[in-house]
């Protein structure tokens, strides 16, 4: 679970070249001799490969967060299940005691 303390990071630079690359690529074809109906088709294809990466990459994000949830609920459970284990032993010994100091 480690591993993953550096996912919000990971994410936001991965949004930050994404934005990058696609204001880098908008300022070349926007600089690039084109007639106005290459320069919009191209635009438009660009937005578009953009919006599915964006897509495929949200996808993923999402698909670790569910496992990273799924991972901390199975810690979770055994936490609690040693917890508790830990609990009852405690009562258990205190009774015990009780037990002695009533008897001495």
């Amino acid at each position: 679970m480690a591993d993953n303390d550096n996912g919000a990071g990971v994410g936001a630079v991965l949004l930050s070249f994404l934005a990058g690359a696609a204001v880098g690529a908008g300022a070349a074809l926007l600089i690039a001799p084109k007639t106005g109906e290459e320069l919009r088709g191209k635009i438009k294809n660009l937005a578009e490969d953009a919006v599915d990466k964006i897509k495929e990459y949200t996808s993923e994000a999402q698909e670790k967060i569910k496992s990273t949830i799924e991972e901390g609920k199975g810690v979770l459970s055994e936490k609690k299940s040693i917890l508790n284990s830990a609990i009852e032993a405690g009562k258990e010994a205190m009774e015990r005691e009780k037990e002695r100091l009533k008897g001495a």
